[in-house]
């Protein structure tokens, strides 16, 4: 598709900076400053009426019309008299949830966490009629914890067993007893549910609040893996249950609890460990929970309904596929208790398709060579359903409506137009690309009102930082709530260095997506060196339209030092369908590398790139590929980076894993002929390994098993080793010492 880049307005005095007077981008300013960082809206939520929303302030909570985008009151000050009357004061709040009728809320505090997605906090309920703060708990901080959708009770996770406490009268019920580390968890997940399926929740209120669902773990079977933390005049071991590849998993039943009687009943799901149960929740009618049960190798996947009362089970829909399925982003069941709508790949891209609660298929509601990424917002009422696709191509993430109701579907693009941006934004620095009929293309994302009558978007693009608009259901603009202006002013300070876009085409005919940054002023008379980014995972995208913030100004820090940085998708990616996405199934890193190498010879062949001087670098599944390059493009890249690089599929979990390769035992070639570990005594050029000892991901494990592969290959390298940091090495100075690390080799060696 053609696509246009049209610069808008810029003022007298930014259009007349150039590249050398440009300020200079700093590791400080990324890391340290906040230079760059957008600011956003928090925590948008809409109440029941539909017509107002509220947002999360460091002071309290606010309310704001739909209709006019101006503020309509404080539903609950922070400060206010309220808390005044506590023991201790308030701490800054981290998030908030209103029950049903609005008149209580229930906030978070003082979050600690545990792993990637899970954590512990303090919670208080605050009621709006007499605005009085109550800490919920006295025990300790909680997991987890949910109002009962009455308003008049929570359920929550302490050390591994499941409560609920009765607001009125402050009484905490015990609904499970046999909770116990490493051994048995109730209402929440264990390690790898987490990371994999991104999911913590393990209990569910039903829609009366009579009961609730929940998740048992046994996880005593399941080996444990062993990190040492430092710092004290002894080092501890830290024991985690952690299921790696081939190897045993927790065994997961489903429990629904009765309050009135204080009984539970288990669910017949098949309790076994070579299933998964990787979602659950109510349908509309309080006697009936669904849930979905996927087999070992991942390829099956089944909703299932269960009678509350019996337990008895009723099959509902099954989806299969040669590789494997992926866990719909969206399955939900409509008010009218008759249908529900489910994401799926099976036509070969993923689309919205809605079924019958006998589960027989209604209609397909949308269709196309696109996939769709969000569903953002179902309105029953008028048959509509909003959602995110890549139907203006893999790197643009664009907003449809389509209805449903009708004998057509009627489908309509309401990403923002030419008209609108010149009339609503700010004239300073706006660029935007659009296509050939005036559509802005980019990212949106779109948060809705309940009842789908408004909604508030989030739009940026490569070059642009996020602005909130404010639209009713038919795209019309209401108000512009957060533009980033003095962002977009410091932006253009900092010098002309732009991602730009285009494709390019390996010798077996693929074509892949990429970005490049150049110079501000790029010469192509000139030889540049080339530093290449990659990821590269199954289903990951990296060549996005939108906005990045730390690798996206390091990047442009480094082109304003003279290098050319690029990125592409290879096969194996998301964005383009099933197919281009699961064709690296059972092999993974065969075709990512052959496409890095043919990506870094493409690149190299331009006259203005120094074909000698490439280097390339990436971060867990991108670590793994860039080590694999270096290895196996021995004659292409002078230099990588890899930092918390999987060297051996052995070595992490068996969701991802097998997922994608099946079982050691089934696929043992899978393991072992792209990993890094059995090419070591390949490396020539210069390497860069760095991991984290308290990575609880990708175990340090991995790296000391490369770094021993080298030794014994008598290959030199260069390590960097972080103390107790997880798999994202951050907190203090980290971020900042290990970008000045990364920068400092690639000055010395690229």
């Amino acid at each position: 598709m053609k696509r246009i880049t049209l610069l808008i307005a810029l003022v007298a005095t930014l259009n007349c900076v150039v590249a050398q007077s440009a300020k200079q981008i700093t590791l400080e300013d990324i890391w340290a400053k906040g230079t760059f960082a957008p600011r956003g809206i928090q925590s948008i939520e809409s109440m029941k009426d539909g017509e107002h929303y509220c947002v999360l302030t460091r002071t309290g909570i606010e309310k704001y019309s739909y209709t006019t985008g101006e503020k309509v009151e404080t539903v609950c000050a922070f400060n206010g008299p309220g808390s005044a009357r506590m023991a201790k004061p308030l701490p800054p709040i981290q998030s908030y949830a209103f029950s049903s009728d609005e008149q209580t809320i229930l906030l978070s505090s003082g979050f600690e966490p545990i792993y990637r997605h899970s954590g512990v906090s303090d919670y208080y309920i605050y009621k709006v009629g007499d605005g009085t703060f109550t800490k919920i708990s006295q025990e300790g901080k909680q997991r987890l914890t949910t109002l009962s959708p009455d308003g008049t009770k929570v359920a929550y996770v302490r050390d591994n067993n499941l409560f609920y406490m009765d607001l009125d009268s402050q009484t905490e019920h015990q609904v499970t007893y046999d909770g116990r580390l490493n051994y048995v968890i109730n209402g929440t997940t264990d390690w790898v549910y987490e990371e994999e399926f991104a999911i913590t929740q393990g209990f569910y209120w039903s829609p009366d609040s009579r009961r609730i669902a929940y998740y048992r773990f046994d996880e005593s079977d399941v080996k444990e893996f062993t990190m040492q933390t430092w710092g004290g005049l002894y080092p501890e071991n830290y024991n985690y249950k952690y299921p790696k590849a081939g190897e045993d998993n927790s065994i997961v039943d489903i429990y629904i609890y009765n309050l009135a009687d204080g009984n539970s009943i288990r669910l017949n799901t098949g309790s076994e460990n070579d299933q998964y149960l990787p979602r659950m929740q109510w349908t509309k009618n309080p006697e009936v929970l669904a849930f979905m049960r996927m087999n070992r190798m991942q390829n099956r996947m089944e909703l299932l309904l269960a009678n509350a009362t019996t337990g008895v089970l009723k099959p509902l829909y099954t989806e299969t596929d040669n590789a494997y399925v992926e866990v719909p982003e969206t399955w939900k069941f409509l008010a009218d208790g008759k249908s529900f709508i489910i994401t799926s790949e099976k036509d070969g891209y993923n689309h919205v398709y809605l079924y019958g609660m006998d589960g027989k298929l209604k209609r397909q509601i949308t269709s196309g060579k696109y996939d769709v990424v969000d569903v953002c917002g179902i309105d029953e009422t008028n048959k509509r359903v909003y959602y995110t696709s890549r139907q203006h191509g893999a790197i643009n993430k664009s907003l449809f409506v389509t209805e449903f109701g009708g004998k057509k579907l009627k489908t309509t693009c309401l990403n923002y137009n030419m008209k609108m941006i010149v009339a609503n934004f700010d004239n300073t620095n706006v660029e935007v690309p659009v296509d050939e009929s005036g559509v802005v293309l980019g990212s949106y994302t779109a948060h809705f009102s309940e009842g789908c009558k408004y909604y508030i978007c989030v739009y940026s693009n490569a070059n642009m930082p996020p602005v909130y608009t404010l639209h009713d259901s038919k795209g019309k603009f209401v108000k512009m709530l957060q533009e980033n202006v003095d962002l977009r002013k410091t932006m253009a300070e900092y010098g002309g260095e732009k991602k730009t876009f285009g494709t390019l085409t390996t010798s077996e005919g693929i074509e892949l997506n990429y970005y490049i940054i150049k110079p501000a002023d790029f010469d192509e008379n000139k030889q540049y060196p080339l530093f290449i980014y990659v990821y590269g995972g199954p289903g990951n995208q990296q060549v996005n339209n939108s906005y990045g913030y730390s690798d996206y100004y390091w990047f442009r820090m480094l082109a304003q030092k003279g290098y050319v940085v690029a990125c592409f998708d290879g096969r194996g990616t998301g964005g383009r369908g099933a197919d281009f996405k699961k064709m690296t199934y059972r092999n993974l890193g065969h075709y990512e590398c052959i496409d890095a190498i043919e990506a870094a010879k493409w690149f190299g062949n331009k006259s203005w790139i120094d074909e000698k001087r490439i280097g390339i670098f990436g971060w867990s599944f991108g670590g793994y590929l860039s080590s694999l390059c270096i290895l196996k493009g021995n004659d292409v890249f002078k230099s990588a980076i890899a930092v918390a690089p999987v060297t051996t599929w052995r070595y992490y979990d068996n969701i991802y894993t097998e997922r994608f390769l099946q079982r050691p035992q089934d696929n043992p070639a899978g393991y072992d002929d792209n990993s890094p570990l059995n090419f070591a005594d390949r490396l020539k050029g210069n390497y860069l390994l760095v991991h984290g000892t308290g990575d609880d991901n990708v175990h340090f494990q991995n790296a000391l098993d490369m770094a021993t592969a080298l030794e014994k290959a008598d290959k030199q390298f260069e390590m960097r080793v972080y103390p107790n940091k997880n798999h994202s090495i951050y907190g203090g100075n980290t971020r900042l010492n290990l970008y000045k690390l990364m920068t400092d080799f690639i000055m010395r060696k690229l």
